[in-house]
């Protein structure tokens, strides 16, 4: 069954499922990935991207191996535009990845929440961010970023919530999201697509 089939049950969401099917992808190299997603924060999508490319062209021909990146200096990382904050934050991802041997083949055999709790130990890595690697890095189809703020004011919009009280819209996507289960990756997807037209 489509994704989409499922998800036009919800009246109001299948008003904005027009446009192309998503396709998740699985990446490789997922611990690289992590630190893109790092990089990435509170950036626009055009400006990380830049940075991002930065980041790997330190490294030619390959993407860097975790020990490539812990042995690359503060002052070049901070050189391509990576703030001090995120620089420490990058480089706790490494000593993570390395002490925990956070592998691809690793993180596939784990089930979603296993993976936030795992991951959320590393220092500046947030639950956001793991949902982020979850949905555009493993592949998961089944993740619901409440706390990310263009999912909100969308949700806002769309199903005329109150934003006022944080905690109470939260509660209120949460529960107009089960019916999305098991492809609330897929609804995030066009709920950006559809407050970023």
């Amino acid at each position: 069954m489509s994704y989409k089939k499922h998800l036009q049950k919800d009246k109001r969401l299948a008003a904005i499922l027009k446009g192309d099917t998503h396709v998740l992808t699985l990446q490789k190299n997922i611990p690289i990935r992590l630190m893109a997603s790092i990089i990435s924060q509170q950036l626009s999508t055009k400006v990380a991207a830049i940075i991002f490319d930065r980041f790997l062209a330190l490294y030619p021909g390959k993407k860097p191996t975790i020990q490539k990146v812990l042995d690359t200096s503060e002052e070049t990382l901070r050189g391509i535009g990576i703030s001090y904050a995120k620089i420490k934050y990058i480089y706790a991802v490494a000593n993570f990845c390395q002490v925990h041997t956070i592998t691809d083949k690793k993180l596939a055999q784990l089930p979603d929440e296993a993976i936030i709790d795992l991951l959320v130990q590393i220092n500046g890595v947030g639950k956001w961010t793991v949902q982020m690697l979850l949905m555009f890095s493993l592949g998961r189809e089944n993740v619901f970023a409440v706390d990310d703020l263009g999912i909100q004011q969308a949700m806002v919009k769309l199903y005329r919530l109150d934003p006022s009280n944080k905690k109470e819209l939260k509660a209120k996507m949460l529960s107009i999201s089960e019916a999305w289960s098991p492809f609330k990756t897929y609804a995030c997807l066009h709920l950006w697509r559809w407050k970023d037209a």
